[in-house]
């Protein structure tokens, strides 16, 4: 029948459900594939693939050897403009400190130069196919991958400086252009949702049918210049945005 949902879906939704209404606590064991492919009457690779969905979603971890558990992840809460303000990447500290605090985290950088899009040039004020730097990173908290970043700046504020290294040093790339004189002074930023890219999927880990993604673009200005442009992918499941702002 048009528009029936699949079998794994189907499968997915109801052991969600448990799992969000409290039925099926944190650390809870979950029955074998066998048993909840016998208790939903479908096949053993449906409830695997169930099980991927939820996996994807952070609502269950598997230990080899032992089983699947109950494990909600917990939203990261994305909290602006404090996490932007002067006071924390000038203090030392890195923007996604103000994000995930304690919570263990991993981060792969690469940076390198590459050719500006039309968009990153207009926003920049260099030439299309200039090249600027970029510093692509990959952000894991608690062993899930839940975002994934790439800045783009003008190559003459970043020659012979540190942030042209994996490693740009305490407060980042915001606390290196300020030691020229150009710490931003305001951002503006654009939130889209849509489906992930193949490889966009791929580096997130997203396995299910239907999973979405937070497509941010920032913007940060020295004054009327802008510095930077940083365009983020978030796991839509892994995060909360929420934004202060006066009358």
């Amino acid at each position: 029948m048009a528009g029936e949902q699949p079998a794994y879906r189907r499968v997915a939704d109801q052991l969600r459900r448990l799992i969000l209404s409290g039925e099926l606590a944190e650390g809870t064991r979950l029955p074998s594939l066998r048993e909840i492919a016998s208790q939903y009457g479908v096949a053993v690779s449906i409830a695997t693939r169930a099980l991927d969905v939820l996996r994807a979603d952070g609502l269950v971890m598997a230990r080899p050897g032992a089983g699947t558990f109950v494990r909600r992840f917990e939203r990261i809460v994305r909290s602006s403009p404090g996490r932007l303000a002067r006071d924390h990447w000038g203090g030392g500290s890195a923007i996604q400190d103000h994000d995930t605090g304690p919570r263990a985290r991993a981060v792969d950088i690469v940076v390198g130069d590459a050719p500006a899009s039309d968009f990153v040039a207009e926003a920049l004020g260099v030439e299309p196919g200039a090249l600027v730097l970029t510093r692509s990173r990959r952000f894991v908290v608690e062993g899930r991958a839940v975002q994934l970043s790439t800045s783009y700046l003008p190559t003459e504020l970043t020659r012979g400086t540190r942030i042209e290294h994996t490693d740009a040093g305490v407060g980042g790339t915001y606390a290196r252009l300020a030691e020229q004189g150009l710490a931003p002074t305001h951002f503006t930023e654009r939130i889209v949702g849509r489906s992930p890219l193949p490889e966009e999927a791929s580096a997130l880990g997203l396995l299910a049918d239907g999973a979405r993604i937070l497509e941010i673009t920032r913007l940060a200005y020295a004054e009327d210049r802008c510095v930077e442009v940083n365009r983020m992918v978030l796991d839509s499941d892994a995060y909360e945005l929420t934004y202060s702002f006066s009358a």
